[in-house]
């Protein structure tokens, strides 16, 4: 009962017996325990271990036999509904049961276990996941399910579907073929690389209900839940495994860091995906292509006329006009071969400020029967990464590449100031509502807050990351920032807490927040979009493009949302609420 190396020496005859002091005594009682106490861990871990295994092959199990059971709904469906139209619900039943026989003739052993699982679904459980109402509250026999399958013909199969991988979602748990991170910094980095690596196609767009989110919670937003997660392999890598889920076993994706850096899955609020101003997905609605890789995009107000920047110009589109395949203007800036970084409209949309590699800024005039450069701005820096606009439309702030950010009066078209404090490129800029704060975020790993009216850093917020994107919300109080790492942070203005979101799995190169403040959007090199509630971070939709999604812009009205992306387009989605 000793630990090893701890057991007492045998009593020789003739010597006196052991002697221990109340001190030594402590010490063994307490290594005895240890020992025990470990011993119990490991025979606990082993245990939990199997019993997982075997909840696992339970459930893939019933999947295969729900599958199969959709199949032969299929069959039944296209291949004898005339047939069946005209026989009665018993000889539907035999020729279901028939083909299920025929089918798992060879798989009896595990049709036995499947059917032991199977037993212990209730139909209340299949109502709750189904929607279908009215059957009785029996417990689910595999007859049951033949009659359910055989008799329910309102049911689609998109329901059937679901029901099946809401039973057994830890089986297609597969995670998604993702290529490897950044080589080299967003912002210093060629553009051929942020075009390579994933090139998988779609998948899903859209809609993508949160998997942090119950069922039962999302069947009362009225949106179809998703019974799997397939974003497994990304919940916050390094964490302890108390912290990968949250009540319910549900995989977590947003933790709340205290001031201490104590991390908790969040439990979403009832409202979470629901009420005035919240979207329910995104549609595509056109494609808009560039020619180039399309690194910066922006809408005009009202929306009409979409900004893409690629290689040497921005063009500008009619999205008013459906099926739009070509743009209405071309404007040439910079060199040909050098790349748009951002553009910004004035509040007027008579103005388009444009910046990129090189060091001049080109101030356009749309309000002329021909786009035409209606003054440069130039610094000492040999390229421009971000732009901001004062909300009085007097001020331009760039982001530029020595870590400087400038301060450029628009009326004069001359440099009133630097900002100096990064120590490396400053890579992402926004501005409060009220103009009276600048926030800025570079690739020394900081995210820096600016006082406009004293003209001083006030905040300094220090992270292990390069920061490639941020935004602050309009309503104030939270700033979401996007890092070289995958992670999306929000931070609120003067606390220390925050929210840590894990559902990109490669750099975040745009973020953007929605005009009402309740939502934002990040976009990443793993060809994601990602729509997050405000503050929280709970996952309101998901859509996946062809090819790294390097810029993002929302409209005014929140309508719309713009993309460009590393396969020489840009795409317009409609917000649908």
């Amino acid at each position: 009962m000793y630990p090893q190396g701890r057991h007492p020496a045998p009593h020789q005859p003739g010597q006196p017996g052991f002697k221990f002091t109340v001190a030594e005594s402590c010490d063994r009682i307490k290594d005895e325990f240890q020992f025990l106490q470990a011993q119990y861990h490991s025979l606990k871990v082993e245990y939990d271990k199997l019993a997982n295994e075997k909840t696992e092959m339970q459930r893939h199990y019933v999947m295969y036999i729900l599958t199969s059971l959709i199949t032969i709904k299929s069959l039944l469906s296209f291949q004898y509904y005339e047939m069946s139209y005209g026989l009665n619900i018993e000889m539907h039943k035999q020729v279901c049961t028939m083909m299920f026989l025929i089918l798992f003739s060879s798989h009896q052993q595990q049709v036995a276990q499947a059917v032991e699982r199977a037993k212990q679904v209730t139909m209340t459980e299949l109502n709750a996941i189904i929607g279908v109402r009215g059957l009785p509250n029996l417990p689910l026999t595999v007859y049951n399910l033949f009659s359910i399958f055989s008799q329910c013909t309102v049911m689609s199969h998109a329901n059937i579907l679901l029901l099946s991988l809401s039973i057994a979602a830890p089986a297609l748990r597969t995670p998604l073929s993702i290529a490897g991170s950044y080589p080299t910094p967003f912002a210093m980095m060629g553009h051929h690389e942020m075009n390579g690596g994933l090139t998988s196609p779609s998948v899903y767009a859209g809609l993508h209900i949160s998997p942090q989110m119950s069922a039962a919670a999302a069947a009362a937003y009225g949106r179809s839940p998703m019974g799997f997660d397939p974003h497994t392999h990304m919940r916050a890598p390094g964490l302890p495994a108390s912290l990968t889920s949250i009540s319910g076993g549900k995989p977590a994706y947003s933790f709340h860091v205290s001031a201490d850096g104590q991390m908790q899955p969040v439990p979403f609020p009832p409202d979470a995906l629901i009420g005035p101003g919240i979207p329910r997905h995104a549609r595509q609605i056109n494609t808009l292509s560039h020619g180039e890789v399309v690194c910066a995009v922006t809408i005009s107000n009202p929306t009409r006329h979409v900004y893409t920047g690629g290689k040497g110009c921005v063009k500008i589109w009619d999205i008013s006009q459906p099926g739009s395949k070509s743009p209405v203007s071309q404007l040439d800036c910079l060199n040909r071969d050098n790349y748009i970084r951002s553009c910004k409209l004035l509040p007027d949309g008579r103005t388009l400020i444009v910046g990129g590699e090189a060091s001049t800024l080109t101030i356009w005039d749309l309000a002329s029967q021909t786009p035409r450069i209606k003054a440069e701005l130039t610094s000492s820096a040999p390229a421009c990464y971000a732009l901001a606009i004062s909300p009085d439309a007097k001020v331009c702030f760039s982001c530029c590449s020595d870590g400087n950010i400038a301060v450029w009066d628009l009326h004069n078209q001359t440099l009133v100031r630097q900002f100096q404090g990064h120590t490396d490129g400053a890579s992402c800029i926004d501005i409060s509502h009220d103009g009276t704060k600048l926030w800025t975020g570079g690739l020394d790993n900081t995210v820096r807050s600016w006082d406009l009216r004293e003209g001083r850093q006030l905040q300094q917020h220090d992270f292990t990351s390069q920061i490639f994107s941020l935004g602050y919300c309009p309503t104030g109080e939270w700033l979401a920032v996007g890092m070289e790492s995958s992670n999306v942070e929000v931070l609120h203005h003067s606390k220390p807490d925050k929210y840590q979101l894990h559902l990109h799995e490669s750099c975040v190169l745009s973020l953007k927040f929605a005009y009402c403040g309740k939502w934002f959007v990040s976009t990443g090199k793993d060809n994601l979009l990602n729509a997050w509630r405000t503050p929280y971070g709970a996952s309101i939709f998901q859509s996946k493009e062809s090819s790294s999604v390097l810029s993002c812009d929302i409209s005014t009205d929140d309508k719309y949302i713009v993309t460009g992306s590393g396969d020489k387009k840009a795409t317009v989605y409609e917000v649908i609420y």
